[in-house]
C-alpha cells in the first residue's frame, strides 16, 4: 500500500501573525525534513481541490461559512480571539477541508493510505463557529462525504491533538456512522472531553473520551489503545480509519502539557496497523513547537509509507501518571457499549 500526500502551497497563505503559534512556518518547517530525510521521495504528492459548498454545508450552517468566506473577502479579522482569517484563509480553509475529501476518493480509487500536510486545523470547528485555530472541520467534511456518497459506511476517528476535538465530537455525537475516539490532556483547553460525554441518541456510545492528566506520556497512550480503543474498534468493525493527527502533545511543545515523543506517534500507528488492514487517513492539526512538529510527522509518515527514518531524539520526562485509574475509569462507563 503507498502513501500520498496532500499539500497546496496556499496553506502557507492562511497568515495569522508573526507571533501566533499555528502560523505558516509549520508546514514549510515539516516540508524541509521530508526532503532532507528522502522520505518525500517515497510518497505521491498531490494537491487537494477545494471543498464544494455543499459539501462543507454537509456539516457547517451556510451563515458559518459566509462568515468566513466574507471576513476573508473583507481583508481579515477574527472569528475569536485567536481564530485568525487573512485575505487567503478561506481558500486555505476549503482546500484544507478538500483535502479530506480528496483524501477519501484516493482511498477508494487506489487504496492507498493518505496524510494531508495541511492548515488551518479543523478538530475545534463546531457546526456554527470556527474557534481554536479552526475554520472548517477538515476532517469532518470529508467523513461526511464519505457517509453521503455511501463511500464508506462506518468511519473510526481517532484525535489524539493534546486538545478535546470538540467540533468532531459535536458533529457526529448523534451519528452512529462514526465512532469517535479522542486521547487529550484535561484540564486543557477547549474543556470539554469528559469520560461522560458519550454520545446521544443513536450515536450514544460512540463517543470515547479519554482525559489524560499533564505528563502523560507514551506508555499510557498505548495502554489506552491497546485496552480501550482497539477492542471497541474490534467490535465497531470499521471501513475507513481517520486520524486526527495533532503533534502538541509532544514534550517540547508548551501549548500543552504531556510527554509524547516523535515516534509515540508512529507506535501508535504501528499498533493500529498491525490490528485492521485498512486505509488510513491522517489529517495534520495542532502541533507548534517546528523540530518537534517536523519529526512527529516524518515518523508518522515514515510508519505509514514503511520507509526508514532515523534521527535522534532527547528523552521526554519520565511519564509519572498511573494510567491504569484513569484508564479503568473510562473503561467502566465504556463497558455499557463495548467489550472492554
Amino acid at each position: 500500500m503507498a502513501l500520498t500526500l496532500f499539500y497546496h502551497p496556499i496553506f502557507l497563505l492562511h497568515l495569522t501573525g508573526g507571533v501566533h503559534p499555528e502560523r505558516p512556518e509549520r508546514l514549510t518547517a515539516t516540508r524541509k525534513l521530508l526532503e532532507e530525510s528522502g522520505l518525500l521521495n517515497h510518497l505521491k504528492e498531490l494537491e487537494p481541490r477545494p471543498a464544494k459548498e455543499d459539501e462543507l454545508q454537509r456539516v457547517h450552517a451556510k451563515e458559518h461559512i459566509d462568515r468566513v468566506r466574507v471576513t476573508a473577502q473583507e481583508g481579515g479579522g477574527y472569528l475569536d480571539s485567536d481564530t485568525v482569517v487573512s485575505f487567503s484563509s478561506y481558500e486555505a480553509a476549503s482546500r484544507a477541508a478538500g483535502a479530506a475529501v480528496s483524501a477519501v476518493d484516493e482511498v477508494v480509487q487506489e487504496g492507498n493510505d493518505v496524510f494531508c500536510l495541511v492548515r488551518p486545523p479543523g478538530h475545534h470547528a463546531t457546526s456554527d463557529r470556527g474557534m481554536g485555530f479552526c475554520l472548517f472541520n477538515n476532517l469532518a467534511v470529508g467523513a461526511a462525504y464519505s457517509l453521503s456518497e455511501k463511500k464508506h459506511s462506518r468511519i473510526l476517528i481517532i484525535d489524539w491533538d493534546a486538545h478535546h476535538g470538540n467540533g468532531l465530537q459535536e458533529i457526529f455525537y448523534g451519528d452512529r456512522r462514526v465512532l469517535y475516539v479522542s486521547l487529550h490532556q484535561s484540564p486543557l483547553y477547549p474543556g470539554s472531553g469528559s469520560i461522560r460525554e458519550v454520545g446521544s441518541g443513536e450515536g450514544k456510545g460512540y463517543n470515547i473520551n479519554i482525559p489524560f492528566p499533564p505528563r502523560t506520556g507514551e506508555e499510557s497512550y498505548l495502554k489506552a489503545f491497546s485496552q480501550i480503543i482497539v477492542p471497541a474498534a474490534r467490535e465497531y468493525d470499521p471501513e475507513l480509519i481517520m486520524i486526527a493527527a495533532g503533534y502538541d502533545g509532544h514534550f517540547a511543545d508548551h501549548i500543552a502539557s504531556l510527554a509524547l515523543r516523535a515516534t509515540s506517534y508512529a507506535r501508535m500507528i504501528a499498533l493500529l496497523k498491525s490490528e485492521f488492514a485498512l486505509p488510513f487517513v491522517v489529517s495534520l492539526e495542532g502541533g507548534y513547537h517546528l523540530t518537534a512538529l517536523a519529526q512527529s510527522v516524518a515518523a508518522t509518515i515514515s510508519e505509514l509509507a514503511e520507509v526508514p527514518y532515523h534521527f535522534e531524539e532527547q528523552a521526554p520526562p519520565e511519564d509519572k501518571e498511573d494510567p491504569l485509574r484513569l484508564i479503568e475509569e473510562v473503561k467502566k462507563v465504556q463497558r455499557k457499549y463495548w467489550p472492554l
